[in-house]
């Protein structure tokens, strides 16, 4: 078996016992009121950033200076993606009808369906985090499903699993199967908001490229290329932020995935599921604080600008529970090295023969 992660903070010694979800939530209870008035200043703030950038993959004339005004977009709309978690959340303001609102519109630039990411994130995600068959988001295959694919599937999932292409399994497997006009093998509900919110992002992908379009025939620019850097670019950029995001959280040598739901229930998910990834740099600011993550699990009504003390609050009363994971690109390579499939029996990641990578957890 390969040696321990180098990055890998050692774990406390003994641990208690974690207490009641109840009692680690009314610990978070002081933490949970909602401003308006700073989530509407965040909202304005991030769409004016927004603004701001596409305007400069407009204006710009350079290549290079366009490509790093499209790249500059695509994170901004991963920072307005974030308040419409948490207001889909009902976490972002103290109203419900304005979380609804605004999240449907902070949603709008990343093209997510409000009522169907409620569904889900909000019910599957968050009611079965890391619960094979369950939770869809990364789930990992064991050696027996991973062989049972077609070979052009099983090339997809080494892809996937490489850790150059969270762009592409969110673009795929979340975005395009689960959120815009899913099946019903995958949504087997039909409500008329899923259809509806689906047009919205529809109408609101026309209008961004339209407006592209008009923009390029007002500068003399190429359509095509300015679709590309103003509308492509962010896109894509957006997709690969998120998915590097989920999978950082639930993905990591010291996390267990469970196929047993009493197990599953006996090992306290919301602590224990979840990663708190920390940054030296202004990385966690900048992304709303979405990566004190524990927190958030434990209690989704805290808003994510109180996120930080909850989840030092948490690291002080939990400690030896919560994985803190302080993030280097040699970790994120060593993870996605080690965390190809799951040997749910063993509680392991394991590689794609098969062979232990990681020293068991739980049995799932």
């Amino acid at each position: 078996m390969p040696a321990a992660c180098p990055d890998l903070a050692p774990p406390s010694a003994a641990p208690s016992a974690i207490p009641h979800r109840k009692l680690i939530r009314a610990w978070l209870a002081p933490l949970a009121s909602r401003s308006t008035a700073y989530a509407l200043a965040l909202t304005l703030v991030d769409l004016l950033l927004l603004g701001a950038a596409l305007t400069a993959t407009v204006a710009f004339e350079t290549l290079p200076m366009k490509l790093l005004a499209g790249m500059a977009a695509g994170f901004v709309i991963g920072r307005l993606f974030i308040l419409g978690h948490d207001a889909c959340h009902q976490s972002l303001t103290p109203h419900r009808r304005l979380n609804r609102w605004l999240g449907r519109l902070v949603f709008l630039p990343s093209l997510t369906p409000y009522s169907l990411w409620e569904v889900g994130h909000n019910v599957v995600h968050h009611g079965y985090t890391n619960l094979k068959g369950f939770d869809f988001v990364w789930e990992p295959r064991t050696l027996e499903a991973y062989r049972a694919l077609p070979r052009w599937r099983r090339r997809l999932e080494r892809v996937y699993r490489s850790g150059w292409a969270p762009w592409l399994y969110y673009l795929v497997e979340i975005w395009w199967n689960r959120l815009l006009f899913p099946n019903r093998r995958t949504m087997p509900t039909r409500r008329a908001a899923f259809f509806w919110d689906g047009v919205l992002v529809v109408a609101g992908a026309a209008a961004w490229i339209a407006g592209l379009v008009a923009a390029a025939a007002a500068t003399g620019q190429s359509a095509t290329f300015l679709v590309l850097t103003g509308f492509v670019l962010p896109f894509v950029f957006w997709n690969g932020m998120i998915g590097f995001v989920v999978y950082v959280h639930h993905t990591h040598t010291g996390v267990a995935w469970y196929e047993d739901k009493r197990r599953w229930a006996d090992a306290q998910p919301f602590v224990s599921t979840t990663v708190h990834l920390t940054f030296r740099s202004f990385m966690g600011s900048a992304l709303h604080h979405i990566m004190e993550h524990t927190a958030h699990h434990v209690d989704m009504s805290v808003p994510l600008y109180r996120l930080k003390r909850a989840q030092r609050l948490l690291e002080e009363r939990l400690a030896g529970h919560i994985v803190v994971q302080p993030f280097s690109w040699r970790w994120y390579a060593d993870t996605a090295r080690r965390c190809k499939l799951y040997d749910f029996e063993a509680g392991c990641w394991t590689d794609f023969s098969g062979r232990r990578t990681s020293t068991p957890l739980a049995a799932g």
